[in-house]
């Protein structure tokens, strides 16, 4: 039995190891199709993957091979893990509790506003310089050329994605004429709208609330698999404790053992 949570957690960062893989890979493919081409998702998802892959490296070595120094690294970096990871999902918890797409009468879709999100979230794209990149993303995604060709009837019986609905439209409640916007006090978006392939309402707040809503729904998804990795790594820490006491108590035994040597009387035969 003394070996036995050293195998078990050797098999279990060998696992934990494997995972990583496609969590750096998941990481990476979101930061290359991801609509919005907003980093902070994908990096921690990343970081996460790299952190895990190189603490799953040093459990196993130290289990395997009863190395301690290697055990303890692991442990260290577990706690610090563990802790960060529980920041990190709570924030993203708190940070995606608001938000989602109110209802349009006669519509499939929905529609988004901006002042329906956390400030935190809001900030992000309030920055002029982070959404020219935002937006120059979202208009390269060619997300808009999907509906260009809709008719009226169209938005009426399909769905629309979040950016769709906030960034390839104007809101529904506009009312236009030949000249524009033909009803005072209307939405300010209402004014922003260009039928202009090129402007479209990429500058619209619906647009922004649209991307928003995106990152919150990955965000909320991304947060709930922290849950899952947070209980797999709380135990794996618990038997990581084990195997470092057994790779201690190894060590010790065997220099208690080495002393031991040295304390051994000769016995010295004269006849």
């Amino acid at each position: 039995m003394k070996r036995m949570s050293n195998t078990i957690i050797g098999f279990l960062n060998l696992f934990t190891l494997l995972v990583s893989l496609p969590i750096i890979g998941g990481g990476l493919i979101m930061a290359k199709n991801s609509t919005t081409c907003e980093s902070f998702l994908q990096k921690p998802l990343t970081i996460i993957g790299f952190i895990i892959l190189i603490v799953s490296i040093a459990g196993f070595l130290g289990a395997c091979f009863n190395i301690t120094w290697a055990l303890w690294v692991y442990l260290v970096t577990m706690l610090i893990l563990i802790v960060s990871l529980m920041i990190i999902t709570l924030f993203g918890f708190v940070v995606t509790g608001q938000g989602g797409g109110a209802p349009v009468v006669g519509r499939v879709y929905k529609e988004y506003h901006i002042q329906d999100y956390s400030i935190w979230l809001r900030d992000r794209v309030k920055e002029s310089e982070n959404w020219r990149s935002i937006s120059g993303c979202v208009f390269g995604s060619k997300t808009c050329h999907k509906v260009a060709s809709w008719t009226p009837f169209d938005y009426m019986r399909n769905g629309l994605t979040p950016v769709q609905s906030g960034c390839c439209k104007p809101p529904t409640s506009c009312t236009y004429g030949p000249q524009g916007p033909i009803m005072m006090g209307q939405d300010p978006d209402c004014y922003k709208w260009n039928n202009d392939p090129n402007i479209l309402c990429y500058n619209c707040d619906s647009c922004k609330a649209g991307v928003l809503e995106t990152i919150r729904k990955d965000w909320h998804k991304l947060s709930i698999l922290n849950v899952v990795i947070l209980i797999l790594l709380v135990a794996l820490y618990s038997i990581g404790c084990c195997a470092f006491q057994n790779a201690r108590r190894a060590d010790t035994d065997y220099l208690y053992g080495l002393s031991g040597l040295g304390k051994v009387r000769p016995r010295w035969n004269f006849y």
